[in-house]
């Protein structure tokens, strides 16, 4: 009887751990959850095969085993400023190294700026720490940091949002509303589109975004894809090309938090229109551009998290225009923080409510 009373509870255990499960273009697959009791885990990448490291938005560095399922703590990681939108941000491991990049808000005199810097992970704690960037920013106000991370071959990419400042969106003089492009170690590159303006920032390779809360390199299109958060709608989706002006807020599809007004017009001219908008808004967070090694009927498809909305939205692309949308995961009725794909083919995300999970085929 005791045998049958423990081979039940562990079979429960197991079962335990699916949450949900769906189809999406004939694909059966299970939610799994991985981690529980977290503070918001930010941002998300892998160490390797089996290590899954993650930010907590209010300070703290953290990595889970894929295998045993246990979480432990990194040491070395920055004191943050954790103020509304703002706190410990990104991580993402540079795919031909070891170092591992990380945005986070900290207080700096008057303002509170985004920086971005890289270290490597040893065992347990942080090591060789550099601040690679600590931005130019006129604000303390706790919203639109932007920042996520992406590579394309020896550049580092990552955004920072208009900090809640909407002219910031057009002022090359700082770094809000902009996306940067930087060398892995920090040096500014000599082709980037506005060195040699001495009224702009270097870094800046484009501008007039609100918040962007999704960057990531497709390698196989060479594309830069962002999405960012509009006022009230007017999300977007967009493929970022080198000094492009993306328009806020003289070009946007949201409207005013105090009333029907719109913002911005549909096209203003030198700027560029998004592949994709939202009305109403989603609020995107986190981006990735899925390699179909598992789910072949996803490959090429872009998924983002939704935090309004909650749900994990899929877009089909083809031939740089969006075709498709798909909200999956909406019966969960979790705000999904952020999204890799991980080096087995699976999809991972985290959720605002401390949670990591991860999507497999379904039986």
């Amino acid at each position: 009887m005791k045998v049958l009373v423990f081979f039940f509870l562990i079979s429960f255990q197991l079962q335990a751990t699916i949450v949900f499960k769906g189809t999406s273009e004939g694909q059966k697959f299970e939610v799994e959850q991985l981690a529980r009791g977290l503070d918001i885990p930010w941002g998300i990448d892998f160490l390797n095969n089996d290590e899954l490291i993650f930010t907590q938005k209010d300070g703290g560095l953290k990595v889970l085993s894929l295998k045993s399922k246990k979480v432990r703590e990194i040491k070395g990681a920055p004191e943050v400023t954790y103020k509304g939108q703002g706190g410990f941000l990104d991580v993402r491991k540079d795919p031909s190294s070891e170092w591992v990049y990380f945005t986070y808000s900290k207080r700096v005199e008057q303002s509170i700026v985004t920086i971005l810097a890289r270290a490597k992970v040893l065992k347990d704690k942080l090591a060789d720490w550099k601040i690679i960037l600590q931005t130019k920013v006129d604000s303390a106000r706790g919203v639109h940091f932007g920042s996520r991370i992406t590579f394309q071959d020896d550049y580092v990419y990552f955004g920072m949002g208009d900090r809640g400042v909407r002219e910031n969106g057009q002022d090359l003089s700082n770094h809000s509303g902009a996306i940067m492009r930087l060398h892995k170690d920090g040096r500014v590159p000599s082709d980037n589109p506005f060195v040699k303006n001495k009224k702009a920032m270097p870094e800046i390779w484009t501008y007039g975004h609100r918040n962007p809360q999704g960057l990531v390199y497709d390698k196989k299109r060479k594309i830069l894809w962002e999405m960012e958060h509009g006022p009230r709608g007017g999300d977007e989706i967009n493929i970022l090309t080198k000094g492009a002006n993306y328009g806020w807020p003289k070009q946007g599809f949201g409207k005013e938090y105090w009333g029907p007004v719109r913002v911005g017009k549909d096209k203003v001219k030198g700027t560029i229109g998004p592949v994709k908008f939202y009305v109403p808004s989603i609020a995107p967070c986190g981006l990735e551009v899925y390699s179909g090694k598992v789910f072949k009927k996803w490959e090429g498809d872009l998924f983002s998290g939704a935090l309004k909305m909650k749900h994990l939205n899929r877009v089909v692309i083809k031939n740089k225009k969006a075709i498709k949308e798909e909200r999956l995961l909406g019966k969960l009725g979790r705000r999904v923080r952020s999204v890799r794909e991980g080096p087995d083919g699976l999809l991972y995300f985290s959720t605002d409510n401390g949670k990591i999970y991860r999507i497999k085929p379904g039986a």
